[in-house]
């Protein structure tokens, strides 16, 4: 079993410092689209130049200290390592920045693996401990500890307090990529437009949890993401005194990207109504 110590508060300083990193080169070609290169890796599924030199950037910070953890990341891969492992999303709506849509955001988290120790005791599963999800456009920057708190800024931040779905705003995403879970998304929006305030989609899962934490939206549920989509995300709702989990309940956090996050009064009612179709 793995009995290294992890030091938190050290990793989040660094990831926030990579996070900066990736984002000015996104802001950099952010007025200048144009001149991007621009790649279809599957339908409606794009890289970007800013992305990889994003990612670059990133990888960039994180290995000047000497990095010994595992990296998965969206462009470059990479594999996990027995103490702990960064996931990176360098640009977390890649749509959204090439159609000039100013909602996108760098996500960065470090997952621990089982038997590391974190805050003196050895995990019992897999778990996300660090945690940053940072907006370039509205300059905000949502961070997260484990077992410590999440904060906007330098601001604390509690997920709402809204215990129906009738009064619940909520998001999600749409397949756009892989529609081959379209049949089981697909009655989840039909129900949660019946029964909610309203649903809305705005083409970042990263940020979708962050607003969850911070209290803007009540619930979020989606389908067929990716571990980097939604590794930071989980740990900031966590933190804020949240739910979010796998979908399907069979792993510790939502690495295969069905994922549920809301309050802990709503997250019951959310799961169920998210759950309610899958296969």
């Amino acid at each position: 079993m793995n009995n290294t110590a992890l030091h938190l508060s050290e990793n989040l300083e660094l990831a926030v410092r990579a996070a900066r990193a990736g984002a000015a080169v996104l802001q950099s070609y952010a007025h200048r689209r144009a001149d991007l290169l621009i790649d279809k890796k599957a339908r409606n599924d794009l890289v970007s130049q800013a992305d990889h030199e994003a990612e670059a950037a990133i990888l960039e910070v994180l290995n000047s200290s000497a990095n010994t953890f595992g990296i998965i990341a969206e462009e470059s891969g990479g594999t996990t390592r027995e103490t702990a492992t960064w996931y990176i999303d360098p640009l977390d709506g890649t749509t959204n920045f090439l159609h000039g849509v100013p909602h996108y955001a760098v996500s960065i988290a470090l997952v621990a693996h089982r038997g590391a120790i974190v805050n003196g005791a050895p995990l019992e599963h897999d778990t996300p401990v660090v945690a940053v999800v940072y907006d370039p456009n509205q300059e905000e920057i949502f961070s997260a500890l484990y077992n410590t708190g999440a904060w906007l800024n330098d601001h604390r931040i509690q997920c709402s307090q809204t215990e129906s779905l009738a009064e619940a705003l909520l998001a999600t995403g749409l397949p756009f990529r892989d529609f081959s879970f379209a049949d089981n998304y697909m009655p989840t929006l039909h129900d949660a437009i019946h029964t909610s305030r309203g649903v809305r989609r705005f083409g970042s899962a990263a940020l979708d949890l962050a607003w969850t934490a911070c209290g803007r939206f009540d619930g979020y549920w989606e389908m067929g993401l990716a571990s980097w989509d939604v590794a930071a995300g989980t740990l900031l709702v966590r933190e804020a005194g949240g739910v979010a989990e796998d979908l399907h309940h069979q792993e510790p956090w939502p690495i295969g990207g069905y994922v549920y996050a809301a309050n802990k009064n709503l997250a019951p009612a959310l799961h169920t109504m998210a759950a309610a179709h899958l296969t």
